[in-house]
């Protein structure tokens, strides 16, 4: 299944991989990509879950 993601959920999500990889994730990023993961998921019918596993693999795979 292709999930569409839209651009600022995959930015909200680049934001929090690069804090993490900076080792200085701060709660408000961290907060903000949740929101939008869970905001993407109910408008579009899908489990929050499987949203959040298919911008994480866009934005920490996006080289595979």
């Amino acid at each position: 299944m292709t999930i569409e993601l839209p651009d600022d959920l995959i930015a909200a999500e680049r934001a929090a991989w690069e804090e993490i990889q900076a080792g200085r994730l701060t709660v408000a990023t961290a907060d903000a990509a949740q929101a939008a993961v869970t905001a993407h998921a109910q408008a579009a019918g899908l489990s929050r879950y499987t949203v959040e596993m298919a911008v994480k693999k866009a934005v920490r795979h996006a080289e595979g």
